[in-house]
């Protein structure tokens, strides 16, 4: 009895000291995980790049002197190009604003049958072109959606042939204009991106004046008028960090 009385009362200590002492413990302390700090692209900076498509220009003739007059038909010139471009962006929340450079060389050929004078040939071909625009674009994160619009210069050529030989030709012709067209680009590693880009060039219309290369007398003078359209690749280099934290 002695004994069980004994382990009875050491039982009662027991309970009553416990919850005491857990009292006296500090309590556990918890750890909050960190929160997710979303990441986004930035599409500012300098840039610098290369491109390379295919285009496509109609050219059409309107005889206007110096005897016979009305018009001389219209065919398509097609052919490949390349160049470089540069330019600057700046990005305010999604919003993308930039201005760009472009120079390409080219290689736009095509002809048709004069229908004045059915044994001759108007030649046509677009050696050169550069577009100065300004951009506009919402990006989400690695991906831009951009407008652009602008001046455009091409640098074109116009014979008319006889026999295969060059029977007339112009000193040459440089055509101001205009641009608009668009585009889509994603960042495919740090500081690069690659953009599919469409461009139609609205090509001034010009009187131009053929002369024979031997003796210089005037063949016909035509009024030349067509627009162009252009797609290409374009991979750009940007100076700039490639991603800024968001809080």
């Amino acid at each position: 009895m002695k004994r069980m009385l004994l382990g009875a009362l050491a039982l009662f200590a027991l309970g009553v000291v416990a919850p005491a002492v857990a009292a006296d413990l500090p309590a556990r302390t918890y750890t909050k995980a960190p929160d997710m700090t979303p990441v986004t692209y930035d599409w500012s900076g300098v840039y610098v790049g290369l491109n390379g498509g295919w285009g496509t220009a109609n050219r059409c003739f309107d005889q206007t002197g110096p005897t016979l007059i009305g018009p001389d038909g219209c065919h398509t010139t097609s052919g490949a190009f390349a160049g470089g471009q540069a330019g600057y962006r700046w990005q305010a929340a999604s919003w993308v604003f930039g201005f760009e450079a472009l120079g390409d060389w080219a290689s736009l050929k095509g002809s048709s049958v004069s229908l004045i004078t059915p044994a001759n040939i108007d030649r046509s071909r677009v050696d050169a072109f550069g577009l100065f625009t300004g951009q506009i674009g919402y990006a989400w994160n690695t991906a831009l959606l951009y407008f652009k619009g602008g001046a455009a210069v091409v640098a074109d050529r116009n014979d008319i042939l006889s026999g295969g030989a060059i029977l007339a030709t112009p000193s040459g012709n440089n055509r101001w204009g205009g641009t608009v067209g668009g585009g889509i680009e994603f960042s495919f590693a740090p500081n690069w991106s690659a953009a599919l880009e469409y461009n139609h060039l609205f090509i001034a219309t010009n009187n131009t004046t053929f002369t024979n290369p031997v003796g210089g007398a005037v063949v016909s003078t035509d009024r030349i008028h067509g627009d162009a359209d252009l797609v290409s690749v374009h991979v750009n280099y940007r100076w700039g960090g490639p991603v800024v934290a968001k809080y």
